[in-house]
């Protein structure tokens, strides 16, 4: 893996190297969509040149598997800048995540100036909220049984204004 490393270009290293994680701590969220756009080029451009190179030599060696060999750096280029990648999205979804919290804050916040939010996601609600203050929506649950029993009590519901409506 070093050695291709050494053996990419300037740019292409350079490219390599914004993707540590000193270096992706510092970006903010556009900057790091800006970078992941960048990686994700880089990585197609060696990806078709790969598939490219390969499908020409089919003929030549009987199969693209057999065509892999001559066609190496191409590949493990790819596979470098699709690890790059896989790093730059993870901290740029952190990014995304930690900005879409900060902006729902804001606006409940500016919704309801009196509520004061917790601290922390999890965190016990504060004594000051009102009866009426809206009920939360009940959690959906993955619970096959419980999903039955609802599907049962709703069509019971069902089954009985149907027998009011035919009198």
């Amino acid at each position: 893996m070093k050695a291709l490393l050494n053996s990419l270009n300037e740019p292409e290293t350079a490219l390599v190297r914004e993707t540590e994680t000193a270096e992706l701590a510092r970006l903010d969220e556009d900057d790091l969509a800006d970078l992941h756009t960048r990686i994700r080029r880089a990585r197609d451009k060696y990806s078709k040149q790969y598939r490219r190179t390969a499908s020409a030599r089919v003929e030549e060696h009987g199969g693209r598997g057999k065509a892999r060999p001559k066609n190496q750096r191409n590949a493990r280029k790819a596979e470098v800048f699709e690890d790059a990648l896989a790093r730059v999205s993870w901290h740029l979804a952190k990014a995304a995540r930690h900005a879409a919290s900060e902006l729902k804050a804001e606006r409940i916040a500016a919704a309801n100036p009196s509520r004061t939010l917790p601290a922390q996601p999890g965190a016990p609600e504060p004594e000051s909220m009102t009866p009426r203050t809206t009920a939360r929506r009940r959690p959906t649950s993955a619970d096959p049984a419980l999903n039955r029993r609802h599907a049962a009590t709703r069509a019971k519901g069902a089954r009985r204004q149907a027998r009011r409506d035919s009198r």
